[in-house]
């Protein structure tokens, strides 16, 4: 196996034992940590595997860190989204 691979399933179990954790601030702080380590793990993992590989731990991470994913396209939607009329 890869080292990508291995790194990756390790974000995966930490992030899965962070979000088990409790937290004060809503695991915000844990969240940007992940974020920070994972986007250049994707990219590794990527590189070394392919775009598929890479799709499907881009998957997995967003449905680890669900809730910043749903606020980013929520700030999306409101940056494009229709102007107001008035």
């Amino acid at each position: 196996m890869a080292l990508s691979l291995i790194l990756a399933c390790l974000w995966l179990v930490a992030a899965n034992v962070l979000g088990m954790i409790p937290s004060k601030d809503n695991m915000w702080t844990r969240a940007y940590a992940l974020i920070a380590v994972g986007i250049p793990l994707l990219g590794f993992v990527t590189y070394q595997n392919g775009p598929w590989i890479g799709l499907l731990f881009l998957v997995a991470g967003m449905s680890v860190l669900r809730w910043p994913v749903r606020y980013l396209f929520v700030w999306i939607k409101r940056q494009f989204g229709r102007a107001d009329p008035s």
